[in-house]
């Protein structure tokens, strides 16, 4: 068994445990045992081990740990309409030239603020199984020139799966770059550094004919530790290019001068600043992670005062049913934004602007 399967085997997947490693209470326990039958826990070691147990208000226990919030109402369970644009099971075809694929509903360990929590530890339709009827599909619609294999994280796949991904769609001549969606590099860097080289070989030798771009998930400074990086540098080693997606979370990254480092860091360490996502108003999520819109573009405002141009190379968006809207900013009492990518021809590009109101954190109808 190699060193991450291990850290996968060894996952803290009830309250029981917590209570022992965090010092919860009895009545504490006991609610959040009642959050976990609904919403699974599952946190490894190396992620587990990141966390301050003295701390109550730990940004990494929050994004590991159950909450009461979970259970407040509000959010739905689909807020982008992915099930809307699945064309095969476990693909998706939302915008003209991307394809995405759920994978997988395996993670290394499950956030509480994921906007997936529908699938999460649970037999899910979205798991792709047809890999095959997929390349199928792209090759049949050349206007597609990238695929992005999600999840779940998809470098929980195991070798041989990711394997074929990367022979079935690096074959095709009108795809440009894979893309792999997957958190190990901050929640289980031993996914890649662990694997006795066969990953990263893999990457090698199928990065040399197609272009691999490896997408994570740094939510905060923390999170980057010598074995994160040491991930990130074998994945750069390997030829592929590793981009970053945060997610802005209230109690986590909500601060500027936080937000503010974690880019700074990040690209002072070749993780290239990518999108910052308005967290989605998800059912479980939303009353325990969401910022205002008014306040996030605050945040994001301040924060690239103290960055440089490379840090601050990445766009505020939301991923709304009908595109990616990047998140512009105030003008008076009105907000501006603008589709960055849109589901519907008539939207592409289109700049709009929109009252709203004190502690809305989504936009509904557009």
């Amino acid at each position: 068994m190699k060193l991450w399967q291990e850290y996968v085997r060894d996952s803290v997947r009830d309250v029981g445990r917590l209570k022992e490693l965090l010092h919860l209470g009895e009545e504490e326990t006991e609610k959040l045992e009642t959050i976990a039958a609904r919403y699974p826990v599952c946190v490894n070691p190396y992620y587990l081990g990141l966390i301050d147990p003295e701390d109550k208000q730990d940004p990494i226990r929050k994004m590991s740990v159950p909450d009461f919030l979970e259970f407040s109402e509000g959010g739905s369970a689909d807020t982008s309409g992915e099930s809307e644009n699945t064309v095969i099971q476990g693909m998706q075809h939302k915008y003209r030239q991307t394809v995405l694929i759920l994978s997988t509903d395996v993670c290394a360990m499950y956030c509480r603020h994921c906007f997936r929590k529908r699938m999460v530890g649970l037999s899910s339709e979205e798991t792709a199984v047809h890999i095959p009827k997929m390349a199928e599909y792209v090759r049949s619609h050349p206007e597609i020139n990238n695929v992005l294999v999600s999840g779940g994280d998809a470098f929980m796949n195991s070798n041989a799966v990711i394997e074929e991904y990367l022979r079935s769609f690096g074959e095709i001549p009108t795809v440009d770059f894979i893309r792999f969606g997957t958190r190990t590099p901050v929640t289980l860097p031993q996914r890649i550094t662990g694997d006795d080289g066969e990953l990263p070989e893999l990457l090698k030798r199928y990065g040399r004919k197609k272009t691999v771009i490896v997408v994570t998930q740094f939510n905060h400074p923390r999170e980057i530790t010598e074995e994160a990086l040491e991930a990130v540098n074998l994945l750069w080693e390997c030829g592929c290019v590793v981009r970053n997606q945060t997610v802005l979370l209230k109690g986590v990254n909500d601060r500027p001068e936080v937000l503010a480092e974690l880019m700074n860091r990040l690209t002072a360490n070749r993780v290239l600043p990518y999108y910052v996502f308005q967290c989605r108003p998800v059912e479980g999520v939303k009353n325990q992670f969401q910022v205002p819109l008014a306040r996030g573009v605050e945040i994001v405002d301040r924060a690239k005062a103290a960055m440089n141009g490379q840090s601050k190379a990445f766009r505020y968006v939301m991923s709304h049913p009908t595109g990616k809207i990047e998140i512009l900013g105030q003008r008076g009492e009105r907000m501006l934004f603008k589709y960055h990518q849109a589901k519907y021809e008539k939207d592409q590009g289109r700049i709009f602007e929109k009252q709203i109101g004190e502690g809305q954190c989504w936009l509904g109808e557009i």
